[in-house]
């Protein structure tokens, strides 16, 4: 172990085309964490649980032909901060107490465990007021720097930092809007959920907002945009009890998305805002029949 090293963070977003630049492994060890897999011989250590891992079946090969240990892929996982801390305890017998807090809520706010969509709403816990700041604020390498404070302060130490505090209020403000703007522009219908906000140029809404707005929808189709692309977000209520019948990654993946069984995503190049409605009014009509009960 180099207790030297230093740690360099890049954050990475699905879009449309080719995920990964030739550059990007420039260190002396290079990690992907909690996206897909990239082949490239610079890759030292990789961990996800999406379904839509591999970008191609030639990536899937090269990731079971690997033998470094380094490399851990496991989909039945809620959320891939649990799924690291899993490896490293049953791999190296490594346990941070002092990141106990953080993991817990990671495996809570990436695997929608929520006990209700309000809990998830209202943003009462610093872990939820810190996911509306993470999620929300677009100054470049915010997130990076936040980094190195998850690993020696509470959620809620972190919360009260005045720059955080700042971020929170002015965010919530917006979150409020959202809410707003999302239950004006609902269409539900037959179970399904959909909405367009992509003339708002921005897609870091909270994403249960629609659940809590529309507890009688088993599915929500939303279509935003930020300047790196145009995004179709396919989710499913965790808090109706309706069985939920199809994967909604297999269906994303047919437009080059992807993402789980019951949360996913396709990600279109920045401006294809007609391709993006046919390709959501296509998947709510599935997700409609979907719902529809056989004649008894």
């Amino acid at each position: 172990m180099n207790t030297g090293a230093e740690f360099v963070y890049k954050g990475l977003v699905h879009r449309a085309g080719q995920l990964f630049d030739d550059g990007m492994f420039d260190g002396d060890e290079n990690a992907i964490l909690d996206f897909k897999y990239s082949s490239s011989d610079r890759l030292t250590w990789w961990f996800d649980h999406h379904q839509s891992a591999f970008l191609t079946a030639s990536d899937a090969a090269h990731f079971h032909n690997d033998h470094s240990g380094r490399k851990f892929y496991n989909p039945s996982f809620r959320s891939c901060t649990k799924f690291i801390a899993d490896v490293a305890a049953r791999n190296w017998n490594f346990h941070a107490p002092e990141l106990d807090e953080m993991v817990e809520w990671a495996d809570i706010i990436d695997g929608a465990q929520y006990p209700d969509a309000r809990t998830a709403v209202e943003l009462r816990d610093p872990a939820t007021q810190l996911t509306l700041v993470i999620e929300g604020v677009r100054t470049p390498g915010f997130v990076a720097r936040l980094i190195p404070e998850l690993t020696n302060k509470s959620l809620a130490e972190i919360m009260s930092l005045p720059h955080i505090r700042a971020g929170f209020e002015e965010l919530l403000a917006q979150h409020q809007r959202w809410m707003e703007l999302i239950r004006s522009r609902g269409e539900f219908s037959g179970g399904v959920l959909f909405f367009d906000v992509a003339d708002q140029n921005f897609e870091g809404f909270n994403k249960f907002i629609p659940y809590f707005l529309f507890p009688e929808a088993v599915y929500n189709v939303a279509i935003s945009a930020s300047p790196a692309r145009t995004k179709i977000a396919v989710g499913s209520n965790p808090w109706n009890p309706t069985p939920i019948t199809v994967n909604l990654a297999t269906i994303c993946e047919r437009f080059s998305g992807g993402g789980h069984a019951k949360v996913a995503a396709i990600s279109l190049p920045p401006g294809q805002l007609e391709q993006a409605e046919a390709v959501a009014r296509e998947i709510v009509t599935e997700l409609r029949a979907s719902l529809v009960k056989e004649p008894s």
